[in-house]
């Protein structure tokens, strides 16, 4: 069966409703996960992700809380596994880890401010995943030549490899997660995944796709812009369009079945309109629609 998460709103997204209400709105329409972006200085105001998931936690029981996704390597890596380790306790076991090394959209101003060269955040952020685990669960560690041990440890949750080489999937992740990927891409790049994965010994990772979402009678500009904000990232029009779920929660559905039908597990939907709880409930009916078999 198909899981269907939904990211939060950004800071000021949605004025109708903040952090508590979206989280319990998502988990009583029984969407399985809600996600945060994380980033110190990032393109829209986001509020610090480690504090919006306690947030979700603290109002919620069974939805599951992810970062989507954490930018480990602006952390010391004993400060991101204690955040990590603490949210694990506090909501019961259900943090989603997704991890990235932060794109050139958000430039490189946080880099510099917390005094790391951008240039090295891909290696930083290898070199935090080797330790995160043994971190989290209390383990004696190894960090910058001192043995540490965090305490109280915890179940190092699911890591959620983002963009980035596809070796670093292959060897530390648990699931894969790209955005805005096609079926057939993901079919091809899957094949690819499973192959380096075994070179470490490890199984393929499973697969999370990230899609920016408008679901119901949306107007064209809305759609129009959106497809341009997604060519920000490097996309050509014709992949962003290609990137986008718009439509009734029928057609949404048919889109999310092709995905199912080559290995996809989990897809996190990003809601770009501003009817952000209403995107939810249109959300909810989709993942009925597709799960209802």
């Amino acid at each position: 069966m198909l899981k269907v998460g939904v990211n939060l709103p950004s800071f000021g997204v949605d004025e109708t409703a903040g952090v508590r209400e979206h989280a319990r709105h998502a988990e009583e329409l029984g969407l399985e996960s809600i996600w945060v972006g994380d980033h110190l200085i990032p393109v829209r105001p986001f509020l610090d992700s480690t504090m919006v998931l306690a947030t979700a936690a603290a109002v919620t029981e069974r939805v599951k809380i992810g970062f989507g996704v954490m930018v480990l390597a602006l952390r010391p890596a004993a400060w991101a596994a204690k955040q990590i380790a603490s949210l694990q306790h506090l909501s019961g076991g259900r943090v989603l880890l997704g991890v990235g090394s932060g794109g050139s959209v958000h430039g490189d101003a946080a880099w510099r401010a917390v005094g790391i060269p951008y240039a090295e955040r891909a290696q930083r952020t290898d070199a935090a995943l080797e330790i995160l685990p043994s971190l989290v669960e209390g383990k004696p560690t190894s960090v910058n030549g001192e043995v540490i041990t965090l305490s109280p440890g915890a179940t190092m949750p699911p890591v959620l490899i983002g963009a980035g080489p596809m070796r670093r999937a292959a060897r530390f992740a648990d699931e894969w997660y790209p955005a805005f990927a096609t079926p057939a891409e993901i079919a091809e790049q899957t094949r690819r995944l499973a192959g380096l994965a075994a070179e470490y010994g490890r199984p393929a990772p499973r697969v999370t796709i990230g899609l920016s979402v408008g679901l119901g009678d949306l107007p064209a500009s809305l759609i129009d812009a959106q497809a341009r904000s997604l060519m920000e990232y490097g996309m050509t029009e014709e992949e962003a369009r290609g990137g986008l779920v718009t439509g009734p929660p029928a057609a949404a559905a048919e889109r999310l079945a092709a995905l199912a039908e080559v290995g996809v597990h989990r897809v996190i939907a990003m809601p770009f309109s501003a009817d952000r709880l209403r995107q939810s409930e249109l959300l909810a009916e989709t993942n009925r629609l597709l799960n209802r078999s």
